[in-house]
């Protein structure tokens, strides 16, 4: 887990709406040093960012931008800073999102947010859905199959690539639950309350954060 003897520092993104604390125990249950913040010059040390979210994304993104946020979070990712966005918060790396008559994303990854299509089943879709990996990689490595992982959601990511998609879920369609490009990922469920399922994911994320902070060092 750690780089250098010491635990990585994942910062998660404090804009006012999202499981701030519970991802921050989850964290530290992991193994990681967490800690929530908007300062920016805080973000900038950590050696990856969490993004939450909860409720409506114009509502969050125009909170992440009266704070000067969705510019320093570009700029960080651009650097390779590893990012990790979940439930609402993996949609709003994304370009664009229908909800609420629409709005603009952070535009890290392509594609847009739409209404998940589940016709005769209720929505918000609650509950635990399982993972269909579709490829490897960092974030996915030991976590166990099946996986299942908790969602609460109505809008789901259309990327323009398929090829960032890592893996996929169900309800009522078969939707994008996990994606991965270079440092940025995201999952549509809530990871900190998804069981050891998701404390995988987390882990793997602050293995990630690790991994980076040691290159960084040695460079």
């Amino acid at each position: 887990m750690s780089a250098g003897g010491r635990a990585p520092v994942v910062a998660i993104v404090d804009y006012g709406m999202g499981n701030r604390r519970s991802v921050e125990k989850a964290l530290e249950h992991v193994g990681a040093k967490a800690f929530v913040s908007a300062d920016h010059d805080e973000l900038r040390g950590a050696d990856g960012l969490v993004l939450p979210g909860v409720g409506a994304f114009p509502a969050a993104m125009r909170t992440i931008a009266e704070v000067g946020l969705d510019e320093l979070l570009r700029e960080l990712a651009d650097a390779g800073m590893p990012l990790f966005g979940s439930c609402m918060g993996m949609q709003l790396l994304f370009e664009h999102s229908e909800e609420h008559g629409g709005a603009d994303g952070l535009g890290l990854l392509a594609g847009e947010v739409r209404r998940l299509n589940a016709p005769g089943l209720p929505l918000p879709h609650i509950g635990w859905s399982e993972i269909d990996w579709l490829r490897s990689s960092p974030l996915r490595e030991g976590v166990r199959e099946p996986t299942f992982l908790y969602h609460v959601h109505s809008f789901v990511v259309e990327p323009a690539n398929q090829s960032v998609v890592l893996g996929t879920a169900q309800y009522g369609e078969t939707f994008p639950a996990v994606v991965a490009q270079g440092n940025v990922f995201g999952a549509q469920s809530h990871p900190e309350k998804s069981s050891t399922h998701g404390l995988a994911l987390l882990a793997n994320f602050a293995r990630i954060c690790a991994t980076r902070k040691g290159e960084a060092r040695a460079a």
